[in-house]
């Protein structure tokens, strides 16, 4: 029996063990004796991008539903270390340890935000990283609810104003007023050490984002970072002191830290070089996909650390690691769009196309569109049936979601 591990469950962990599900099923007697097997620390696909809103029911599916109908077994445990040369990763499991061999590796382990070492941040902030943090968070705030006589106890600083703090702080007028009820006046204020917010925007959408941001009531202080978090208040590069009883921090991303495991050189962010084919340059057996994996999307670009490169990233790896396990053929990788749909909260979303980001929708109709991605888009099936996993999981790319017109 030959396996294919596949460390991840985010969008390019599923997708790689569904897409080698389906290259396998697809060759049907020519692929017997190859099992795939996931690992992961939680039994959970989580819809991960959605963190900032304000009702996550139904962003946390089991993995069961959607590896059991495909015939991919699933492993609950931590990936702790990878030994490319004996072939095999160590795991915590309920407490133990465990080594787990393997053929061919996938390596999907995703990201997170990076927390410097400031002052406090460790032990008052919160993040909308992770589910769980973002449940934290939900907690924490009705906790202020129901004590909103706490210093600050309406005042939420966000740090960081790219793509997920702007959409953060979007959110979150809106969701303290309600939970306030009038017994606080809700304040959000949105920092940033850069200048400008959506420094990664670009000239065209920014002054979309900015008008949104004034119009949800959104502070916004630029040019200034964050030195010190305490129980009530936070600590300003400036010197000033503001009293926030939250904070939320989303500023920077990291790949998981299991690549500095592998014999390679890692790009700024921590993420694995790979081929076309997403193999790991150098390092046989071994494939990347995801947010820990540095991929060419197109002649003169890199991949971004989004599910719109994650979830195609999953499929071709998990087409490509079972071609390179049994000497077949196998898929080049290559996106030949790039769009960004940013949810701006009550104020609408902004569609943008291109590397340059030129803003093609904005409003309701941007919004519409951002809807259609978070609710239908990027999720797998959920009815439970094998074929539709299957072709779900095809190496075939999307096309860009529908750009609306605000005409």
């Amino acid at each position: 029996m030959s396996r294919v591990l596949v460390v991840g469950s985010g969008f390019a962990g599923l997708w790689a063990a569904l897409g080698a599900a389906r290259r396998i099923d697809e060759l049907g007697t020519a692929a017997d004796g190859v099992q795939i097997t996931a690992v992961s620390e939680r039994p959970f696909h989580d819809i991960r991008v959605r963190n900032y809103e304000t009702d996550l029911g139904d962003c946390r599916i089991p993995l069961h539903n959607l590896l059991d109908p495909v015939g991919v077994d699933h492993i609950v445990a931590e990936v702790t270390a990878i030994d490319v040369e004996a072939r095999n990763v160590t795991a915590r499991q309920d407490g133990r340890t465990r080594v787990i061999g393997y053929d061919r590796l996938v390596l999907a382990a995703g990201s997170r935000v990076v927390r410097p070492n400031v002052p406090g941040l460790a032990e008052f902030g919160f993040d909308v990283d992770t589910f769980d943090g973002a449940r934290r968070l939900a907690d924490h705030l009705d906790t202020l609810a129901a004590n909103p006589q706490i210093s600050g106890a309406g005042t939420v600083v966000v740090v960081g104003a790219g793509l997920t703090g702007i959409e953060t702080a979007c959110e979150l007028p809106a969701r303290l007023t309600a939970l306030f009820d009038g017994s606080v006046a809700p304040k959000v204020i949105l920092v940033d050490h850069n200048p400008q917010v959506g420094s990664d925007m670009g000239d065209s959408a920014r002054p979309v984002i900015e008008t949104a941001l004034s119009d949800n009531g959104v502070q916004v202080m630029t040019g200034v970072g964050v030195t010190a978090v305490d129980i009530g208040a936070v600590t300003l590069s400036s010197g000033a002191v503001v009293p926030a009883a939250t904070v939320v921090w989303c500023a920077g991303m990291r790949a998981n830290p299991l690549t500095a495991q592998l014999p390679v050189t890692l790009d700024r962010l921590g993420r694995l070089p790979v081929d076309e084919y997403l193999r790991v340059e150098g390092v046989p057996a071994v494939f990347a996909a995801g947010d820990v994996a540095a991929a060419r999307i197109d002649d003169s670009h890199p991949s971004v650390m989004s599910c719109q490169h994650g979830r195609p990233m999953g499929r071709y790896a998990g087409y490509n690691v079972i071609g390179d396990l049994l000497d077949l053929p196998m898929r080049a990788l290559r996106i030949p769009w790039y769009v960004t749909v940013l949810d701006l909260g009550p104020a609408g979303a902004v569609y943008t196309e291109g590397w340059d980001r030129q803003v093609v929708a904005t409003g309701t109709v941007a919004k519409a569109t951002k809807k259609t991605i978070n609710t239908e888009r990027i999720y797998p099936p959920l009815t439970g049936d094998r074929q539709a996993l299957l072709a779900a999981a095809a190496p075939d790319l999307q096309t860009r979601p529908p750009r609306g017109s605000n005409e």
